[in-house]
């Protein structure tokens, strides 16, 4: 209910998070208007290739004989979905380390904070990498986001752990021990309240993050091609050499439908954190 209520006066307030929210809005509405698409998101050569955009074809149609438009709404469900798939499972493994660590402190913290800088300072990309070359025959759409989110959830823990170390000291978790409420109890219903307004502003960050990764490595050819992303659009938009036969909408609508999301996620991220600093917060009152 808090997070609704934070929601609902950032779109009342906050013109940064009415404009992320717009452009979102209509990313989601091509995502949905996928599952109404006259072609299979995986058919090819179902309409004349390299035909330009027109009222016949909105955004033109690939080499591959398949509609822009449409292979763009199967592209951006698919990646919406991977983002969503990767950040939410970060954000339980985030959530559950630094609500623990920042709540028991001691060897319990220093056990886990030394298993969270071991994942900080690890090179991502070569190990993601790696992964694609030893699981090559099984690397699918579901097993790369598993893989990302197991290495996506470091840094948002030890904030949440720095949060929940300052409201520990608070005279409220206190008496909730006194009151006999478990560990469990404690870091649900007392801490998580105060945690959950940095839990969204880096689920869309984790978002931007592991959609900007996917689509690097798929235009590197380092996934499932055949899986319709905006990154498998630009690989085989690259291996169709799409710029220099002309075909320029295979690449530029991908690209800017991409760059909204990217927009409209930071749009989305920064205007949380804007409303979680105080300092910010009045300064947007004072000039209001």
């Amino acid at each position: 209910m808090q997070t609704l209520t934070i929601i609902r006066d950032l779109l009342k307030l906050n013109a940064e998070f009415r404009t992320g929210f717009v452009l979102l809005l209509i990313v989601l509405v091509m995502a949905l208007l996928s599952f109404v698409s006259p072609y299979a998101a995986m058919d090819v050569y179902v309409v004349i290739p390299d035909l330009p955009p027109s009222g016949e074809a909105w955004l033109g149609t690939t080499s591959r004989g398949q509609d822009v438009f449409w292979q763009l709404c199967a592209a951006i469900r698919n990646t919406l979905a991977f983002g969503i798939v990767v950040a939410l499972i970060s954000r339980v493994l985030s959530l559950c380390i630094g609500l623990i660590a920042g709540y028991k402190g001691g060897t319990v913290d220093r056990v886990l904070m030394s298993i969270n800088d071991t994942f900080i300072v690890m090179p991502l990309f070569p190990i993601l990498v790696l992964f694609y070359f030893i699981m090559r025959d099984s690397m699918s759409w579901a097993m790369l986001a598993l893989v990302m989110a197991t290495l996506g959830w470091a840094y948002d823990a030890r904030l949440i752990r720095s949060v929940v170390m300052s409201v520990k000291t608070r005279e409220f978790t206190a008496q909730s021990v006194f009151s006999g409420m478990s560990t469990r109890q404690i870091v649900t219903q007392e801490h998580l309240p105060y945690v959950l307004p940095i839990v969204f502003s880096t689920f869309m960050n984790n978002m931007n993050w592991s959609i900007g990764l996917e689509v690097t490595l798929s235009v590197l050819g380092f996934t499932d091609i055949n899986t319709p992303t905006i990154g498998t659009m630009l690989y085989w938009a690259n291996q169709h050499t799409a710029l220099v036969a002309g075909v320029w909408w295979w690449i530029a609508f991908p690209v800017a439908l991409v760059m909204m999301v990217f927009v409209g996620l930071f749009l989305l991220a920064n205007s949380m954190n804007e409303y979680i600093d105080p300092r910010s917060r009045l300064d947007r009152l004072g000039t209001a």
